[in-house]
């Protein structure tokens, strides 16, 4: 049967598909390897690049292809034998629309400069961090804050502004269905954090090449292969996909932290492994919106598995304890491993947060950002906002804005609505795990064997296999049977704190 459109489809995506590979190539470089003085070209290119993909996804072209795939669907479908293949192109012809309309409505000249303010807006956040002057980005973070609010005005009628903008990290996210998830963690974590002992962290460090040999060297334990994923450093870890078998994960050393590499290698290694297991990896849906992940939920969900549950427990330190003594590590034995590497105490740098007060951290700027957007909160009161809730959450207060509110990328890219995934990604990977151990058996257990490729297998036909043929709450109640909760989580915190005391 001839599917003359949608195979016409198909090309159009694919082009725009190779176009913003390459967008992804140029911001690959710039976050690892172009030198400084390139940031002004690259803001050219990217801005470029931006203005020719929007022309595409919001074209009259574009929507007649989809228009005319749609028909051909209908008329086609009574020829299909197998009712799943008419479901799935059913699913992607409903997403292309979605988000044609989103395109649609917006003005050119905007998309530009988003792409411009975003691209500066990084270049300035660098310095200031860099310098701890909060001042150097304010007028950078200013113009980002109104551009993203009119993209939201012209975008939707439906959804708030900040909602709006959440909604290509986590669609059909609301403010109410939000607060229903975070306000049990916002009641019990601080009296968990005020339970446990205020131990002093062990003062001690490794040298960056015997990080980066960890590093490596827990990728191959994981079964990373060489010819897909290439690592590099960059100023804030990240993992992005470049195309079919092109995975690239960054990462960066710590002074004084001989953990903060290791956990991100493994923090980005969940991100990259789904990706990999995507149905756009089959080259099936290659380009297709069935081929990209289900949400930044659900892929933080992996990353923080593969971070959390996996690299933080006692199989995996008792596993990995003599690679740590053959790079330099002087603690006595795998039980002093597992606890260093758990160390359970407020500190003022998300990345390096343990998982109690890790939800805190993204409370404080999921709160800030909220206000930012749709409250009166002005872009120049952020560092005084900041560590005031920092001091009411976690009890400590930042001394400077480079370890206080210019420690994330995320707004210098004008990323307003992505930091409830982080949490989001911590209720999901508790729910999913109690879902896995009832399916495979205990994941200690599995570590301890070096069952890793037993885990991927069934996180692969669990999530990763189903892209967005789902949104993440239909999957967590595909997974589990059960609607996404944070008890599950709050009760993983409690037996890690049971135990850590």
């Amino acid at each position: 049967m001839a599917e003359i459109a949608w195979n016409k489809l198909g090309a159009y995506l694919k082009e725009t598909q190779i176009l913003g590979s390459i967008q992804n190539t140029l911001y690959w470089d710039q976050n690892t390897g172009m030198p400084k003085k390139g940031a002004s070209w690259r803001s050219e290119q990217l801005t470029y690049i931006a203005k020719v993909l929007h022309q595409r996804n919001s074209s009259e072209e574009f929507a007649n292809l989809i228009k005319s795939a749609s028909i051909e669907l209908l008329d086609s479908e009574r020829h299909y034998k197998n009712p799943q293949i008419i479901q799935e192109k059913k699913r992607n012809i409903e997403l292309l629309e979605k988000e044609f309309n989103r395109q649609r409505n917006l003005d050119p000249k905007l998309v530009e400069s988003l792409a411009k303010a975003k691209s500066i807006g990084y270049e300035s956040w660098q310095e200031a961090k860099k310098k701890s002057d909060f001042e150097i980005f304010l007028p950078f973070f200013e113009e980002l804050i109104k551009l993203r609010i009119e993209e939201a005005k012209q975008i939707s009628e439906i959804y708030s502004p900040w909602e709006t903008l959440a909604q290509p990290f986590e669609p059909d996210l609301t403010l109410k269905w939000l607060n229903n998830m975070f306000q049990p963690l916002r009641e019990t974590i601080p009296s968990l954090l005020s339970a446990i002992n205020k131990s002093n962290k062990n003062s001690w460090d490794l040298s960056p090449e015997s990080q980066q040999n960890l590093c490596s060297k827990l990728l191959d334990e994981f079964g990373r292969n060489k010819d897909l994923v290439v690592v590099a450093k960059s100023p804030h870890p990240f993992s992005i996909t470049l195309g079919p078998n092109d995975y690239r994960i960054t990462t960066r050393i710590v002074e004084g932290e001989p953990f903060s590499s290791f956990l991100a290698t493994a923090h980005e290694w969940g991100h990259s492994i789904y990706e990999q297991g995507l149905p756009s990896q089959s080259h099936q849906w290659f380009a297709w919106p069935l081929g990209q992940a289900t949400s930044m939920g659900v892929h933080e969900s992996q990353s923080l598995f593969w971070e959390n549950r996996i690299v933080k427990s006692k199989s995996f330190s008792k596993r990995f304890f003599k690679k740590f003594v053959a790079e330099g590590c002087a603690l006595k034995n795998h039980l002093e491993l597992w606890k260093s590497i758990n160390h359970l105490q407020a500190g003022l740098n998300r990345v390096e947060a343990d998982e109690l007060t890790y939800g805190l951290h993204i409370l404080i700027r999921t709160e800030l950002e909220i206000d930012l957007i749709e409250g009166d909160l002005e872009a120049k009161d952020i560092p005084y906002e900041w560590n005031k809730r920092y001091e009411e959450l976690l009890g400590i207060r930042p001394s400077n804005d480079s370890e206080g509110c210019l420690q994330d990328v995320h707004w210098s890219e004008g990323a307003f609505g992505y930091f409830p995934s982080y949490l989001l990604g911590h209720l999901i990977s508790a729910q999913i795990s109690s879902q896995m151990e009832r399916d495979i058996g205990l994941i200690d257990n599995l570590i301890e064997n070096g069952e890793y490729e037993k885990i991927i297998f069934w996180l692969k036909n669990n999530i990763h296999k189903h892209g967005r043929s789902v949104n993440s709450m239909e999957l967590v109640r595909n997974i589990t049977g059960e609607e996404l909760s944070s008890e599950y989580f709050i009760n993983h915190l409690k037996t890690k704190i049971n135990d850590f005391c």
